[in-house]
């Protein structure tokens, strides 16, 4: 079996095939032919993307019985309020394909506006009079675009998202484009 954990970079599908000559993973990485991602990450956001053959890991990943936790670096447009924080940590109600969904409660924190990442190609445009914030959203669902849609539905527009965890592993001291090479994965 084999196990690996990317960084996955702004502006690349979380799928092998390009579709409208995007940019996708086997524009950036090498691995096995029969290697895959477990679950996805947006063309617009970044982060770490587990990829894997061993089917055994998707279900123990992406099934909501295992409530399994991903968590996100997310800088909005405006300063974040309390009102707001505690909505999503609440849960919020969301659109997901016509229907509304009542998100989960989440484990949210504000983040330093100096958060160390690295930076994004092309960068986030900078307004000077108009403040943004970094927040850290912990979530144990993950339906299509669920972090920005919570955002937006308290006000403040997503900006940038990195999902910066999945269950015990983090993108600390890894760059966009990164693959590591893991011998067996914990979940």
């Amino acid at each position: 079996m084999h196990y690996y954990l990317l960084y996955k970079p702004f502006q690349v599908l979380s799928q092998f095939t390009s579709t409208d000559e995007k940019r996708c993973l086997k524009d950036i990485i090498e691995v096995p032919k029969d290697v895959y991602p477990v679950g996805r990450l947006d063309y617009d956001s970044e982060g770490l993307l587990l990829l894997t053959n061993d089917a055994s890991i998707n279900h123990k990943l992406l099934h909501p019985s295992f409530a399994h936790k991903r968590t996100y670096w997310v800088q909005v447009d405006g300063a974040i309020t309390q009102e707001a924080l505690q909505s999503l940590t609440k849960g919020v109600t969301i659109n997901i394909e016509g229907q509304s969904y009542n998100t989960k409660s989440a484990k949210v924190e504000i983040l330093p506006n100096e958060l160390q990442v690295p930076d994004r190609t092309p960068p986030i445009r900078f307004r000077k009079n108009i403040p943004t914030s970094w927040v850290s959203i912990q979530l144990t669902e993950g339906k299509n675009r669920q972090v920005r849609k919570m955002f937006a539905s308290v006000g403040f527009p997503v900006l940038r998202l990195i999902r910066s965890q999945l269950g015990i592993y983090t993108i600390d001291n890894m760059q966009p484009g990164d693959l590591i090479t893991l011998s067996i994965i914990d979940c």
